[in-house]
């Protein structure tokens, strides 16, 4: 994964194996290499960062708060 590629952002619930999409066709604006990430920074999983509007952010934000993110190429 790349910067400019385009991705779908899915929720997976902590109860269940199901998954549904939180943010589609966002683009992806970095990713940090190996190394440049610290404790408590999400460094258990792949960090990307991704480019989307207020309102998408806020509903990212809620969904990662309880729930692990995981993101498909477009």
């Amino acid at each position: 994964m790349s910067p400019g590629d385009c991705v779908d952002v899915l929720m997976i619930g902590s109860e269940d194996t199901s998954a549904r999409v939180v943010a589609s066709s966002v683009r992806v604006a970095h990713v940090p290499k190996s190394g440049d990430t610290g404790p408590g920074d999400g460094a258990d999983g792949a960090l990307i960062v991704v480019s989307v509007p207020r309102r998408t952010a806020t509903v990212l934000a809620g969904a990662a708060a309880d729930s692990r993110l995981a993101v498909t190429l477009c």
